[in-house]
């Protein structure tokens, strides 16, 4: 897959804008009260002979102990000076613009642990190193990377990799399985986006509000509003990845449902938790863990830190498999949850494909995936072992949805991955254009419209003229 005509600088001026904060109150996107993201701390600075790894911040602690302490013993066995830090790596972070610059003045970290960073638009902005040898040596020892996680598409281009494929994870739908049960409602019936509105609804009293998704910028908000959309038929483009078609019946009337499920005057505002359309990532982390909500959506930070600290909510939560499409398609699939990227002018590059091959290992791969809740679980088939599915009853659902042999293509339906959409989800685009009909400021067909005329904007500014 080659796709380059997004030049580089749209693709920093789209980092750049999201990485200073929410828009201008000029632009027409309301920022929901939510803080803008903190800049980065400066990135490490490389040198030949001394190692410099970044990596996310994890919500689970002890899973990033283990990282590091991981980490720290490859250095000491290699008798290489090390320095280790964190990054935000969320893709409206600031991460894509500091490494472009570190890449160009050569003295780029060697090692990134990332979790939503495009890799599409690490490519085009030609600051990752090829580490197909890297990927190919870990299938020999491990076995095929996880056919549902999309990762050939979002991290292989011209037939060469240029991440390695580090987790492989799908996004865990939670419902409390105990209220489900007061209600006589089965999980495993709750299909559509209608039907669970309903049951979050039914489920919805004095000691919880059903519904405990946020559609504010952050990933977990970008990755419910996606699902909406998409789950309507809406989409940014044709197939081609070229032309723009968010404009449609199908995604006026994702936004119309989303402007029924969030006001406050309507039939769902009883399962609406105060504030939740200012929720940021960590808003839904804490409601769960509070017993203070039915249903929600992420990234199974919060199932790992319930299942650490023996909250009372673990032993209720049961996982359901991502909606289906309105037309009752399946949306079943993962992706990669983590990326090992080495980049461009590294002056410890072979060093860094070692540690590559080191955090894949079973022994330090299994220690944290065992422990971690869902958050670590294998991008390789061979370490989806008996022992890892039966460290927890939940685990087998997720192998099934990394497992699928056609998984569904997410945000950039019904196109390939490219470094345009990722372009998008930095801005915040969709979040906040979410935003406009929620709040009221627009109808859900002028907020569609202007989002339509944004995307326009963003792919000509790009070099992807449009008709």
């Amino acid at each position: 897959m080659t796709d380059k005509k997004l030049t580089r600088r749209a693709m920093l001026q789209g980092t750049a804008a999201a990485g200073a904060g929410l828009f201008a109150a000029g632009s027409g996107f309301p920022a929901f009260g939510q803080d803008a993201p903190k800049p980065d701390a400066p990135l490490p600075v490389s040198a030949s002979g001394k190692l410099t790894v970044i990596h996310r911040t994890e919500y689970f602690e002890e899973a990033q102990t283990i990282f590091r302490s991981a980490v720290t013993d490859f250095a000491a066995a290699n008798k290489v000076e090390l320095d280790i830090s964190t990054t935000n790596s969320e893709s409206f972070g600031d991460f894509l613009g500091k490494m472009t610059a570190a890449v160009k003045a050569g003295n780029p970290p060697d090692f990134a642990y990332t979790s939503t960073v495009s890799i599409a638009q690490m490519n085009a902005l030609d600051i990752a190193e090829d580490v197909t040898d890297v990927v190919e040596e870990a299938i020999k020892r491990y076995g095929n990377v996880m056919p549902g996680i999309n990762a050939e598409i979002n991290g292989k281009f011209d037939g060469k990799w240029k991440s390695i494929p580090y987790l492989g994870s799908t996004t865990s739908f939670m419902f409390r399985k105990d209220k489900l049960a007061e209600k006589n409602i089965d999980a495993s019936t709750l299909l559509t986006l209608d039907q669970r509105r309903e049951a979050a609804l039914a489920i919805s009293g004095p000691d919880l509000y059903g519904w405990g998704l946020t559609p504010n910028q952050s990933g977990d908000g970008y990755g419910f509003l996606n699902s909406v959309v998409l789950a309507f038929g809406g989409h940014y483009s044709d197939e081609t990845g070229q032309i723009v078609q968010f404009n449609t019946p199908e995604t006026v009337a994702a936004y119309e449902w989303l402007v029924e499920t969030y006001d406050r005057n309507g039939k769902y505002a009883a399962m609406l938790p105060p504030g939740v359309e200012s929720w940021n990532d960590t808003g839904n982390n804490e409601a769960w863990l509070a017993g203070s909500i039915g249903y929600t959506l992420n990234s199974f930070s919060v199932y790992a830190r319930a299942k650490k600290e023996k909250n009372p909510v673990f032993p209720n939560i049961t996982l359901v498999h991502a909606p289906t499409g309105n037309n009752g398609d399946s949306r079943d699939g993962g992706f990669v949850g983590g990326w090992l990227t080495i980049f461009k002018n590294a002056p410890n590059k072979d060093l860094a494909k070692q540690l590559a091959l080191e955090m894949i290992d079973p022994k330090n791969f299994t220690a944290i995936s065992s422990i971690a809740g869902g958050l670590f679980m294998p991008a390789y088939e061979g370490l989806w072992t008996p022992e890892l599915l039966a460290a927890d009853p939940n685990y087998g659902i997720i192998k099934e949805q990394v497992s699928v042999t056609n998984p569904f293509l997410g945000e950039t339906w019904p196109a390939k991955p490219a470094p345009q959409f990722g372009a998008i989800r930095a801005s915040g685009l969709l979040e906040q254009s979410v935003g406009n009909a929620i709040s009221k400021r627009m109808t859900a067909a002028e907020a569609v419209a202007d989002a339509h005329q944004k995307i326009v904007e963003l792919f000509e500014e790009g070099g992807i003229m449009q008709p």
